[in-house]
């Protein structure tokens, strides 16, 4: 959906009920519209390393955060053209860094190491964060998703989800089935703007009572999992033996985190 490859914008995400995702719709009817692609379905598989470090920091909300995902449009087969993405933010601005391959070859470079031929410098950079981090294929993540821009500024681009779904199990691109629903009967807008917002639009945002989240997709899938005991990586990391103090006191904090980011949206 679209072939840039290097981004640098302020993001903000909003999460709307039914009621107000259809008023902010009629409000704006006149000053946004959906583009070229329509109501369309994204793929996401998340990397990170065996004991999810980094999603483990983003959760401390750092200064600087990075992540790494594959990403899909529609129906995935092994000749698609997906995208490998860096997906960096340092103190509010996001900088997104992304290569086209086909599935085939993003396949064989995350489970081989064979770089795709042709690589170019982003993907000269993947492979340096692979190098440094050596992630694996954590968790399909995906959801629906209408994307609107301004009449008058075609950098304002507002992008609404709906049934965010994901899995820890089957991590493919093309396979739909075995997800888990995230927020069900929820909008999670996001404002992507390479300036201000324009004045219409925040007041627009006031009057529905429409107010900025933190909210990461992976953030919030990790944390809920994490909370209902379907994912413990201390566990992991301990090998079944008899968790030290220091690692029991790390656990809450954890927790503690992940209690945060679950009770925020």
């Amino acid at each position: 959906m679209g072939n840039a490859s290097v981004f640098q914008r302020v993001e903000k995400k909003y999460q709307m009920s039914e009621e107000q995702y259809a008023r902010f719709l009629q409000k704006t009817k006149e000053l946004i519209h959906e583009d070229e692609f329509g109501l369309h379905t994204i793929h996401n598989i998340y990397f990170d390393t065996p004991n999810y470090g980094l999603i483990r920091s983003s959760l401390e909300k750092p200064k600087y955060k990075e992540k790494f995902r594959m990403r899909g449009y529609g129906t995935v087969t092994q000749d698609s053209e997906i995208f490998l993405e860096i997906k960096k933010k340092y103190q509010g601005v996001v900088y997104k860094r992304r290569t086209c391959v086909s599935y085939k070859e993003a396949e064989r470079y995350v489970s081989e190491g064979v770089l795709p031929e042709g690589s170019d410098q982003i993907m000269r950079e993947i492979d340096y964060f692979f190098q440094f981090y050596k992630p694996q294929p954590q968790v399909y993540l995906a959801y629906d998703r209408v994307a609107y821009v301004g009449n008058e500024d075609d950098q304002l681009r507002i992008t609404i989800d709906r049934n965010i779904r994901s899995r820890y199990e089957r991590l493919e691109l093309g396979y739909t089935g075995g997800c888990r629903s995230l927020n069900p009967g929820t909008y999670l807008m996001e404002i992507k703007v390479a300036m201000a917002y324009p004045v219409w639009l925040s007041r627009i945002l006031a009057e529905l009572q429409i107010y900025p989240i933190s909210f990461s997709k992976y953030g919030n899938v990790y944390a809920n999992s994490v909370l209902s005991g379907e994912l413990h990586p201390w566990l992991r990391e301990a090998g079944g033996q008899q968790m030290s103090e220091n690692r029991k006191k790390q656990r809450e904090k954890e927790k503690e985190s992940c209690l945060q980011v679950y009770s925020a949206v």
